[in-house]
């Protein structure tokens, strides 16, 4: 299987740059269907198009993860607020 193939190209401590639509939702946590919400509203970048590809740089989806609300910004608590 080519996928699979292409996978094992690279060593493991080398991830790839460019995530396919599934792949980039699940690096940033949420369903492929909530990822495409986000890149629709502007949360998440638009992809890159090679040729007939769709891709994600990893490190646009990190900038732009590192601008959603919530985390060591966040001082409302709550639910989660474990007192650390």
């Amino acid at each position: 299987m080519v996928r699979a193939q292409r996978a094992e190209v690279l060593p493991i401590s080398l991830p790839p740059r460019g995530l396919s639509r599934e792949q980039a939702a699940a690096y940033i946590g949420v369903s492929a269907s909530l990822f495409d919400e986000m890149v629709k509203d502007g949360r998440m970048p638009k992809p890159k198009r090679p040729n007939a590809r769709t891709i994600w740089d990893r490190q646009q989806l990190d900038r732009a993860f590192d601008r959603l609300p919530g985390g060591d910004d966040d001082s409302a608590g709550g639910e989660w607020d474990f007192g650390n």
